[in-house]
C-alpha cells in the first residue's frame, strides 16, 4: 500500500477546494508534486518555477491525508518560508502555524527550547547577538593571551569571529581553512584553537548560545541523544528543503539525521552553488543519492523566463564544466525567440561603460523599456566604478541593490579621508575619520592630538605631517595606540612625498601600502576582497596629474550621487554584484568585466578554482528575460598608467561563437 493511502483528501483543510494539480503544473512539476515518498532531489533550473512546485508539494502532501505537524519545511529565510506556507493556507485553508516551517536556525532553537537538557544545555539558555558574541570572544582571546589585539595586523573580534564561525559551519579545522581562505592570518593560526575553545567554555559556564550554536547544538542533540532522534524522525514524515544546494556541512547532517527514514525531498540547483565563502557545501547536493540510497531524481528544466537564445547561451555555460562534476541538465524555453545574445570588447573601462549608458539610453528611449528592468551586473564592487561614474555624470538615476556606492563603502571613505588630510592638514573631519581607527583613540582623543600637534607645528614653524611624529606630540596619543604612531606618522609622510612628485595615483597606492592596509588586515576578514576594491580606486586616480582635481571629483560625484539618491521602488537602472542578483529578473541585462582575472577573478585562477565563477556566469546570464549584453575591457584602468591587457573570460572563449553575435563598437558610437 502506498503511504499515501491514507484518509480522504484535506482532512484538516476546512471548506478549501481540492486542487486540480494536473491541471496546475507543468508535467515536470507535476511528477516531482506527486512523486511516491522517498528521497527525493528536484533540480529546479533558473526560472523553472522551484518555489511553486515545493508548495504544491505540501499542499499535495496534505491532499493525501499527511497531518501538517507531520512536515518540516526548512528555508534559508524566514520570508520564504512564510510566504510558502501563506500560499499553502490559500490552496488548502491550513493555518501556517499548524506547520513546523522556518529557518534552520529558528526550527534548531525551537528544538533545543523542547530537548536541550538532554545535552545539558538549560531550556532558558540566552542566545547572544552578534555585538555580544564578539565583546565575549574577546574577553576570551585577551584571557588566553593578553596581547593579542594589541598587534595591529591580528584581526579584531569581528573577522577574528567570522573566521571561527565559518569553521564551525563547515565542520572543519579552522588551521585548514585559514590555509585555504585566510591566508593574511597563517601565522596565527595556530592560535585560533585555543581562542574557540575559551569562549566555547565561556558560553558553557554562562548558560548562553550564539548563532552557529542553534545548528551546533542542535545537531548534538540528534547525535547523542537517540530517543530526541527517535522522535523527531516519528514526529516528521515528511522532511522538505528549499535551496538544498546553499545548505552547509552542519545543514546537511542536521538534515540526514532527520530525515534517517528517507522521505525527504531536497529542492535546489547545483548550478547555482555560490556562496561557498560564506559555508555552502557544493558537495551536499552532489553526494545526496549516496547519502539517500534509492533517492529518484526529478529535473525541471522548463524556463518560464528567459527566450530560447538566452538559454541556449545558459546551457552552453554550463555544458562546458568538467563532465562528472554536477549533475546534467538543459534549460528549455517557454517564451518566443528573441535576439541572441551580444559580446561586446570594449577599449577599456571607460569605453564599456559608455557603451553601456548609450545602450541604455537607446533601450529607453527607442524600445520603452522601464529603467528598473534594466540591471547591470558585476563579479566584484571595483569593476562597476567607471559604470557608476558615467551614470552619474549623464544624470541618469540608479541604485546599488548590493550595497552602498563605491566611495561610500566604509574602507575607501577610510582612505579618501587619510588622502583628503594629507591634501589639506586643515580637514578636521577628514582627520577626525580616520584618526579614530587608531587603538582607544575617539573623538576627543583625535581633537587632543591634533591640537598638539598643530602648537607644535607653529612653535616650531614645522610642517604640520611632520609636527605629528615630534615627541611632543606622542605624549597625546593613548598608551594602546603608542605601537601604532611611528607607523602611522611614517605613512602620512610617504604619502606627502608622493603627493609632492604631483602622481595622484602614486599617492593613494603609498596610503593602501602603508599604516591603513595593515589596519584593514585586522579589521576585515575579507581584507582581500577589501584590498582589491582599493587597487580600483588607484585606477580612478590614474586618470588625474593634479590631486586637487581628484578630490574635487571625488567630492562632486559623492554629491551627486547624494542627490540622485532613489527608492528601490523607484524607476532607476539596477546596478548589483551577481551574488545578490540571485533569485531576481530583469527584462535586460548587461554583464560587465568579463574578462579572465575580472570574472573569473584572478585569486580564483590562481587556486585553481574556477568551477564556482563558471556557476556565478550561469546565475548572471540566466537573470535576463529578453536581452543580454556581455562585455569586457581590452585594458584594466584601474591597474594605473599604461593599464593591464586582458583578454575576454574563458567562460566566453570556451562557448561555441554561433551562440552569441559579437558586436564591435565604433569610436563614431555606433555598434
Amino acid at each position: 500500500m502506498s503511504d499515501f493511502e491514507l484518509d480522504s483528501p484535506f482532512p484538516s483543510a476546512g471548506s478549501a477546494p481540492a486542487i486540480d494539480f494536473r491541471a496546475s503544473l507543468n508535467d515536470e512539476q507535476f511528477a516531482a508534486v506527486t512523486a511516491e515518498p522517498g528521497p527525493l532531489l528536484v533540480l529546479a533550473g533558473a526560472g523553472s518555477g522551484k518555489t511553486r512546485t515545493l508548495t504544491y508539494r505540501v499542499a499535495y502532501l496534505l491532499s493525501q491525508g499527511v497531518k501538517p505537524g507531520e512536515i518540516l519545511l526548512l528555508t534559508f529565510t524566514n520570508k520564504a518560508a512564510k510566504e510558502m506556507l501563506h500560499r499553502v493556507h490559500e490552496l488548502t485553508g491550513t493555518e501556517p502555524a499548524r506547520f513546523w516551517g522556518g529557518t534552520f536556525h529558528s526550527i534548531g532553537n525551537r528544538a533545543l527550547r523542547m530537548f536541550g537538557d538532554a545535552i545539558q544545555l538549560p531550556k532558558n539558555f540566552s542566545i547572544l547577538d552578534a555585538d555580544e558574541s564578539e565583546s565575549l570572544l574577546k574577553q576570551c582571546v585577551e584571557s588566553v593571551d593578553k596581547l593579542f589585539f594589541k598587534d595591529k595586523t591580528n584581526p579584531r573580534p569581528s573577522p577574528l569571529f567570522s573566521v571561527l564561525s565559518l569553521a564551525r559551519n563547515k565542520q572543519c579545522s579552522v588551521v585548514d581553512l585559514v590555509e585555504r581562505q585566510f591566508p593574511h592570518y597563517r601565522e596565527i593560526a595556530h592560535l585560533f584553537p585555543k581562542f574557540n575553545a575559551a569562549y566555547e567554555k565561556a558560553k558553557r559556564e554562562q548558560s548562553v548560545v550564539d548563532y552557529d550554536d542553534l545548528l551546533e547544538l542542535w545537531l548534538k542533540l540528534l547525535t547523542d541523544a537517540p530517543d530526541v532522534a527517535a522522535y523527531f524522525n516519528q514526529r516528521f514524515r515528511h522532511v522538505l528543503v528549499d535551496e538544498y544546494q546553499d545548505t552547509n556541512t552542519i545543514q546537511a547532517q542536521i538534515v540526514d539525521k532527520l530525515a534517517s527514514h528517507h522521505r525527504v525531498m531536497a529542492v535546489g540547483d547545483d548550478a547555482q552553488c555560490i556562496y561557498s565563502w560564506r559555508g555552502a557545501e557544493f558537495e551536499n547536493i552532489m553526494t545526496f543519492p549516496d547519502r539517500h540510497p534509492g533517492t529518484v531524481i526529478h529535473r525541471i528544466e522548463v524556463n518560464y523566463r528567459s527566450t530560447p537564445e538566452i538559454l541556449a547561451f545558459a546551457n552552453g555555460v554550463l555544458n562546458t564544466a568538467p563532465k562528472g562534476q554536477h549533475f546534467e541538465k538543459e534549460l528549455r524555453a517557454a517564451r518566443k525567440h528573441g535576439p541572441k545574445p551580444s559580446v561586446i570588447q570594449a577599449m577599456d573601462d571607460r569605453e564599456q561603460a559608455a557603451f553601456v549608458l548609450k545602450r541604455i539610453e537607446s533601450l529607453v528611449q527607442d524600445d520603452g523599456v522601464s529603467p528598473k528592468e534594466i540591471a547591470i551586473l558585476y563579479r566584484s564592487h571595483f569593476i562597476a566604478l567607471e559604470m557608476q561614474l558615467a551614470l552619474s555624470r549623464a544624470g541618469i538615476p540608479y541604485v546599488i541593490t548590493s550595497g552602498v556606492k563605491f566611495f561610500e563603502r566604509q574602507h575607501v571613505r577610510d582612505l579618501i579621508a587619510l588622502i583628503q588630510f594629507v591634501y589639506n592638514p586643515s580637514n578636521t573631519l577628514a582627520w577626525q575619520r580616520f584618526a579614530i581607527l587608531l587603538p582607544k583613540v575617539g573623538e576627543k582623543g583625535a581633537q587632543k592630538i591634533y591640537g598638539a600637534a598643530l602648537d607644535h607645528a607653529k612653535l616650531m614653524q614645522k610642517n604640520f605631517i611632520d609636527a605629528l611624529a615630534e615627541d611632543d606630540v606622542k605624549t597625546k596619543v593613548p598608551k594602546d595606540a603608542k605601537d601604532d604612531w611611528a607607523n602611522f606618522c611614517a605613512s602620512l609622510q610617504q604619502v606627502a612625498a608622493a603627493m609632492d612628485e604631483g602622481k595622484p595615483a602614486d599617492a593613494v597606492r603609498v596610503a593602501i601600502d602603508g599604516w591603513y592596509g595593515d589596519y584593514m588586515r585586522g579589521a576585515y576578514a575579507d581584507y582581500l576582497d577589501r584590498l582589491e576594491e582599493l587597487k580600483g580606486f588607484v585606477g580612478f586616480a590614474s586618470q588625474f596629474t593634479d590631486m586637487q582635481e581628484m578630490l574635487t571629483q571625488v567630492a562632486l560625484l559623492n554629491g551627486e550621487t547624494a542627490e540622485k539618491e532613489v527608492e528601490p521602488t523607484d524607476d532607476a537602472i539596477r546596478l548589483t554584484t551577481v551574488h545578490q542578483a540571485k533569485g531576481l529578473e530583469y527584462d535586460v541585462v548587461f554583464v560587465i568585466g568579463a574578462a579572465d582575472n575580472q570574472f573569473p577573478t584572478r585569486r580564483s585562477i590562481e587556486d585553481g578554482d574556477v568551477e564556482e565563477e563558471r556557476r556565478l556566469f550561469y546565475v548572471a546570464v540566466t537573470r535576463a528575460k529578453n536581452e543580454l549584453y556581455i562585455s569586457y575591457p581590452r585594458v584594466a584602468t584601474r591597474a594605473g598608467p599604461g593599464g593591464m591587457m586582458l583578454q575576454a573570460s574563458r567562460f566566453l572563449l570556451e562557448l561555441p561563437n554561433n551562440l552569441y553575435d559579437e558586436l564591435r563598437i565604433k569610436r563614431s558610437w555606433g555598434w
